[in-house]
C-alpha cells in the first residue's frame, strides 16, 4: 500500500486535547511542574508543543475521569525525567495490581510492538492539576 492509498486520517497528524476546568491553574501547572510554556494561545485554549507533536489545553465544564493515560511522553532516560519532574513538584502513582506494580513510581511494562523494535518500557504516571492522567515511558531495548 502506497501512502496514497492510505485514508485522510491515516496520513494526518495527531494533536491530543486535554480538558481544564480552570486554564490558568493549568498553565501554572505546565509551566512550573512541567516546565512547558504554551507556543501559542486564543480564548479559551493553550496549544503546546513537544518533539513534533502537539496538544491543546482547552477550558471545559466536563473533566476526564482519570482513569486512563490520556497523554504520554516517550523519554530516554526515565530515571533522570521522573527525577526532575518530582524536583518540580510532580506526584507519581504508585500502583500494585495483579501483573503490574510501580517500584519508587516506575513500572516495567513487559511487551512493546514489535514495530518498536523493543522488548517492553518502563513507566510512570501522574495527574496534572486538572486531574488528567499523564504518562512518561522509555522503551526497553
Amino acid at each position: 500500500m502506497n501512502a496514497d492509498d492510505r485514508s485522510a486520517l491515516a496520513r494526518g497528524r495527531v494533536a491530543t486535547r486535554l480538558p481544564a476546568q480552570d486554564l490558568d491553574r493549568a498553565r501554572r501547572f505546565y509551566s512550573e511542574q512541567l516546565g512547558m510554556e504554551p507556543v501559542d494561545e486564543r480564548p479559551g485554549g493553550l496549544l503546546y508543543r513537544c518533539g513534533g507533536a502537539e496538544f491543546v489545553l482547552f477550558r471545559s465544564t466536563g473533566s476526564s475521569p482519570g482513569t486512563f493515560t490520556q497523554m504520554a511522553w516517550e523519554v530516554d532516560d526515565i530515571e533522570t525525567a521522573v527525577r526532575e519532574l518530582r524536583r518540580r513538584g510532580v506526584v507519581f502513582e504508585e500502583v500494585d495490581v495483579a501483573g503490574f506494580r510501580t517500584r519508587e513510581g516506575i513500572a516495567e511494562v513487559e511487551g512493546n510492538y514489535p514495530s518498536k523494535g523493543a522488548r517492553g518500557e518502563r513507566g510512570a504516571w501522574f495527574r496534572d492539576s486538572e486531574g488528567n492522567l499523564l504518562g512518561v515511558g522509555q522503551p526497553v531495548m
